[in-house]
């Protein structure tokens, strides 16, 4: 897991020949993107645009995939993202499906809070489990582009 700025994302590029165009994805977004999937790379980059009201605690799920990376990027609100090791997950509600590249598991006691706002960016990889979308002090509305980038 890396969380950073997008000014500094230049610095992550050699981790995945696919991070080049992700960020150059993420460089262009002003707020005005249709909601829903742009290609950068076919299924091997794309872009989700999507906004929502952030979630309390309670009602957030850890996520984590296998055949993508995630690279979510806030341009607008702020939310916490939780973060675990895949390994401390303990109650899965959902199997993994790789129709939707994802299990489900409970909250843990046990997690690294996020803390997300405008330019902020966080890079997750399959061993890491992330509940995003959760409340930071209060609800918020985001805009956020969540980049999947196929693993190599």
């Amino acid at each position: 897991m890396i969380q950073d700025t997008l000014a500094n994302a230049a610095r992550y590029e050699a981790l995945s020949p696919r991070f080049a165009g992700a960020f150059a994805f993420l460089r262009s977004v002003d707020g005005t993107q249709a909601m829903g999937r742009h290609d950068i790379d076919g299924d091997n980059a794309f872009a989700l645009v999507q906004t929502y009201a952030t979630k309390p605690l309670e009602k957030a799920l850890f996520e984590a995939h296998r055949k993508y990376i995630d690279i979510q990027f806030i341009y607008s609100g702020r939310e916490t993202i939780l973060w675990a090791p895949l390994g401390s997950m303990l109650e899965q509600t959902r199997e993994y499906t790789a129709e939707k590249d994802a299990a489900l598991w409970k909250l843990i006691p046990e997690v690294t809070e996020l803390h997300m706002q405008p330019g902020h960016m966080a890079i997750l990889y399959p061993e890491d489990a992330h509940a995003p979308c959760v409340q930071w002090e209060k609800e918020e509305q985001v805009f956020k582009v969540v980049i999947k980038v196929a693993v190599d």
